[in-house]
Formats: C-alpha cells, sequence, structure tokens
C-alpha cells in the first residue's frame, strides 16, 4: 500500500486570471489525487491535495512551475492527516 499524504498550500504572484486553478486541476486528476483548488480575495490560490505521496510531490513541483500566463512567487505547503475519505478534486 502507498504512503498517503496531504497537503494544505497557498501559492502567491500572479496566479489569478491565468488559468492557475485550472492548471492545477489537470494535475490533481492526471494524478488521481482528491482535494481542491480556489481564489483568495487577497491575490493568492489555496490548494489541498490528498492521495499517494509521490503523486502529491509531482503535483507541488508543477505548482511550483505553473501555467505559462503564471508567476509563482512563492509556495507555501503544511501537511496535515489524510484520513478522511474525499474523493475528487474539484475549483471552489
Amino acid at each position: 500500500m502507498q504512503n498517503s499524504r496531504g497537503v494544505k498550500g497557498l501559492v502567491s504572484g500572479r496566479v489569478q486570471g491565468v488559468g492557475f486553478r485550472y492548471f492545477v486541476m489537470r494535475q490533481a486528476q492526471a494524478e488521481q489525487l482528491a482535494g481542491y483548488v480556489r481564489n483568495l480575495p487577497d491575490g493568492r490560490v489555496e490548494f489541498q491535495l490528498q492521495g499517494p505521496s509521490a503523486a502529491v510531490a509531482r503535483v507541488i513541483e508543477q505548482i511550483h512551475a505553473g501555467p505559462s500566463y503564471a508567476r509563482v512567487d512563492a509556495v507555501k505547503i503544511e501537511d496535515f492527516d489524510a484520513i478522511d475519505a474525499a474523493s475528487g478534486f474539484m475549483i471552489r
């Protein structure tokens, strides 16, 4: 059985209005992760990912890169116990 990991994160930079949420959703769905992504009123993007540790790490790597029109200045990540039965990934 694969190790499971849950992370919550905040991304700052030019990450709203550039397709960032859809980019994160596509990456997470490709890795079959659960969670969400949403814009915050202060211009940052918040995300939560749950699933196999290796898959979560790959998506975090992609988040650091971002889509072509984005500029990622910082990504802050906090781990949490991924014990709930979340399924699917959505944009909030």
